[in-house]
């Protein structure tokens, strides 16, 4: 597909309630066993941490803005169209009909949702030099990525051990 990040929109679905992590692991599921990464990039289900205080402890949790809704950046095309709404759990997109309509601009800024997120050129298993940080000028190789946190964990060898680090995006380099 000649498809590129800044074409896929974000779209809603609405599910059960108190079914949203579950709708969320279901398409993440579907998207890797049917290898639609390309087409489905992101699903979430947005949520706020809250402090709350019960018998004098302090204790953060996490609320869903959106109790019902599920948030999905994907091209949509008949074939993502159909196993979004197909899975289980979910009751419809939100647009008139059964017509879905991609947010704006506007209404992605004010329920929170951040830009396309980058793309990182590494892949796991390869070879990098960290250019940034206390392990400066080390090489080691990459052991995993975590676009969510823009986290990439590199495993360096020191003394015989392998250790692992955990790096930003901008901390390391391809080795070429």
């Amino acid at each position: 597909m000649s498809e590129t990040a800044a074409e896929s929109r974000w779209y809603v679905v609405h599910t059960y309630s108190g079914y949203e992590n579950k709708v969320k692991a279901n398409i993440e599921k579907l998207v890797e066993n049917r290898g639609m990464q390309d087409q489905i990039l992101e699903v979430l289900v947005p949520v706020m941490d809250e402090t709350e205080i019960k018998n004098g402890q302090k204790k953060t949790v996490s609320r869903q803005v959106f109790p019902g809704y599920v948030l999905l950046n994907m091209f949509m095309n008949d074939e993502t169209w159909y196993v979004v709404r197909n899975t289980r759990g979910v009751t419809s997109f939100v647009g008139p009909g059964s017509k879905p309509v991609p947010l704006t601009e506007h209404e992605m800024k004010y329920m929170g949702v951040r830009p396309p997120e980058e793309r990182i050129d590494l892949t796991v298993g390869e070879s990098v030099k960290i250019i940034d940080g206390p392990f400066g000028n080390s090489i080691g190789i990459v052991k995993e990525i975590n676009m969510n946190k823009r986290m990439i964990v590199v495993s360096l060898s020191f003394f015989g051990r392998e250790t692992p680090v955990e790096l930003d995006f901008t901390q390391v380099q391809r080795i070429e």
